[in-house]
């Protein structure tokens, strides 16, 4: 069974790494202090509990970009595909624009997914395949980075499925259109998925040439 996740309740935005608990800093003080049963207690207080959380979520977090960065290799070509680094920096800065495919029966094994990154701007441009500080959390468009699926789940529906859940969710929460680049062999894929084909896109990502495609989600009846 494959389920759908969405990364962002799990992992850690960037400015949270400054957010400490309340009152951790002077745990830590206490500690070289306590005796070892005061210890166990220290281990029940809410700053603890928090700041167990957060390094849960980091480590979450480094585990979804290392196996992230993996599945692009496999899935595009070198030319095409984005660098270790700059998958780990966009998934550090958008990881609520991450939507993930796990295989509940191989113990939540990535299938595929989905990724993007925020912007008020109207058309494709290659710098949000290499800048992750191009995202702006508030932008009303989303730049669809990749549609990922690893070659034993593909011809099953999953990448469909993650296209029209990734839509519903930005709906939902306000986004009004999502635009992609593809190559020629996969435009009519997408029109299925409800794209618009623009014609030939402003971008020559790994010496390619690439069709800019629209979807319009700002009305109900758009998904």
């Amino acid at each position: 069974m494959v389920r759908l996740w969405q990364e962002a309740h799990s992992l850690l935005r960037p400015h949270e790494l400054l957010r400490l608990p309340v009152g951790f800093s002077e745990a830590l003080q206490r500690l070289c202090k306590f005796p070892l049963e005061d210890f166990f207690f220290l281990l029940e207080t809410p700053a603890y509990r928090d700041l167990e959380r957060t390094l849960e979520r980091l480590r979450k977090a480094k585990e979804l970009a290392d196996e992230a960065a993996e599945i692009e290799q496999i899935c595009f070509p070198p030319n095409e595909a984005c660098a270790p680094k700059q998958m780990k920096e966009r998934i550090e800065t958008a990881s609520d624009l991450f939507l993930v495919a796990r295989d509940c029966e191989k113990d939540g094994k990535i299938a595929g997914f989905l990724n993007g990154i925020a912007t008020d701007e109207y058309h494709f441009k290659d710098d949000f395949f290499t800048n992750a500080d191009t995202h702006n959390p508030n932008g009303e468009n989303i730049m669809l980075l990749g549609l990922d699926v690893l070659p034993e789940y593909r011809k099953m529906g999953l990448g469909r499925e993650l296209v029209y859940n990734y839509c519903r969710r930005k709906q939902e929460r306000g986004r009004k259109r999502l635009v992609l680049t593809c190559l020629p062999n996969k435009v009519k894929m997408y029109k299925k998925f409800g794209f618009e084909d623009l014609g030939i896109a402003d971008s020559s990502w790994g010496g390619e040439e690439w069709h800019e495609m629209i979807k319009d989600i700002s009305i109900n009846d758009a998904i």
